[in-house]
């Protein structure tokens, strides 16, 4: 495989790999493990990847401000502040998936989405493709309609305060940091 870089005149060699097939090492509802070997001819490389399929996010926004939930994090062992988002079931698309993840974790029911951006956690050991959206246009449902076992506290932060979470480190979520740095983008362009 043969890619032309950025740079005039630099290309870049990299051989094309025979791929093993999957073996699965671990599997459960959220996620599984498999394990597989790229052989590229002189050398052979084993990948052990975490796949737990796609993902949804939504940035719902109020006037300037930003909706955050707050989650128990195990990772951390406390809440931390994010983005409403969670995984695509099966037959769901991503786009109703955002829609779902807002209405459990927050109680409002959002619509008129439009996509923000899409990217992959890792590239080599993490299949996760994340696809995010943004609004400004929601209704709020009965609190009966938010889990709590999902999400507490959602809150409605200035635009501003969330990015200064972000370099404070109180807003430490990939998916969160990602999402609210590209919605800002948006904004400043606009």
């Amino acid at each position: 495989m043969t890619e032309q870089s950025d740079i005039p005149g630099d290309v870049l060699t990299v051989p094309e790999p025979r791929v093993g097939p999957r073996q699965v090492v671990y599997k459960d509802r959220y996620q599984h493990l498999y394990k597989v070997t790229a052989d590229f001819g002189n050398f052979q490389k084993e990948y052990i990847v975490r796949d737990s399929g796609l993902r949804a996010g939504i940035v719902v926004v109020c006037e300037d401000s930003l909706l955050l939930v707050r989650q128990y994090r195990f990772l951390i062992n406390g809440l931390s502040w994010e983005i409403p988002g969670g995984k695509v079931d099966e037959g769901e698309t991503a786009e109703s998936a955002a829609i779902r993840e807002c209405q459990e974790e927050s109680g409002l029911l959002c619509q008129e989405l439009k996509p923000l951006v899409t990217f992959h956690p890792g590239l080599d050991t993490t299949y996760n493709p994340t696809h995010v959206f943004y609004t400004d246009k929601f209704v709020d449902t009965p609190r009966r309609h938010r889990d709590a076992r999902e999400a507490c506290e959602p809150v409605w932060v200035p635009l501003s305060r969330c990015v200064d979470m972000i370099f404070g480190q109180e807003i430490s979520d990939s998916l969160s940091i990602i999402s609210i740095l590209s919605y800002r983008t948006l904004v400043d362009k606009a």
